[in-house]
């Protein structure tokens, strides 16, 4: 069951603008990087499901955040079926977000009234997305679809999107304002702000760094 309302996870997805995109085998290892992100500012968490077991990783990730991280939404992506999406429900996920668009996902989530953020690559599959009550849509891969520009040509003529770039965005100045001068709401970002041989290397306190700095800019960009 979601620890977070469906307007609670909205609302913090929206106003932070950044959610990690992270996964590992490693049960300490996820909660090393859940801590170090919620230290730097992060409040919306997504655990991907890349490995077997997965879903048993996160379950562990939800419970430690409840304790440790209080305020964090933990959330699972690369959820592709209707059945991914309800076990990783089932195991507190506040959210879920794929990197395509499915229908039963959405009829799924709905249900439960848990946000679902689906991965699209054209107007139209936005627009189906949205017809299909999703509030955001994941632009994916936001590099290979055009990038900011692509976002700020998608705005123009559907200007209620809220539209979140996953691929193509970096940690740094220029890469984040040029994404949310096209107009995106939040984005995702993965081995960019969790850097693998950070993680090998246990240097937490660089991710938190990473995500406080990052944090700072996207508020900037905002003003």
């Amino acid at each position: 069951m979601a620890r977070f309302s469906k307007m609670q996870v909205l609302g913090k997805m929206l106003s932070t603008g950044i959610v990690p995109v992270f996964y590992n085998s490693n049960p300490e290892t996820v909660k090393k990087v859940l801590g170090a992100c919620y230290r730097g500012g992060i409040r919306v968490f997504e655990f991907t499901n890349r490995g077997d077991f997965a879903h048993e990783i996160f379950s562990e990730a939800v419970k430690y955040a409840a304790t440790e991280c209080p305020e964090m939404i933990l959330g699972a992506g690369t959820v592709v079926d209707a059945g991914t999406a309800s076990l990783y429900m089932q195991c507190g996920a506040s959210f879920i977000v794929g990197p395509l668009f499915n229908p039963e996902v959405a009829r799924t989530c709905n249900r439960r009234l848990v946000p679902y953020i689906p991965g699209c690559g054209s107007v139209s599959e936005i627009g189906a997305a949205q017809e299909a009550g999703c509030d955001v849509c994941k632009i994916f891969p936001a590099g290979n679809v055009g990038g900011p520009s692509f976002v700020k040509n998608v705005l123009a003529p559907m200007p209620w999107s809220q539209l979140m770039a996953t691929g193509a965005v970096s940690p740094d100045r220029e890469n984040l304002s040029a994404w949310f001068s096209a107009g995106v709401s939040t984005v995702g970002m993965g081995s960019q702000l969790i850097p693998g041989k950070t993680v090998e290397a246990e240097e937490w306190d660089k991710i938190t760094e990473l995500c406080a700095f990052s944090l700072s800019v996207v508020a900037e960009c905002r003003q």
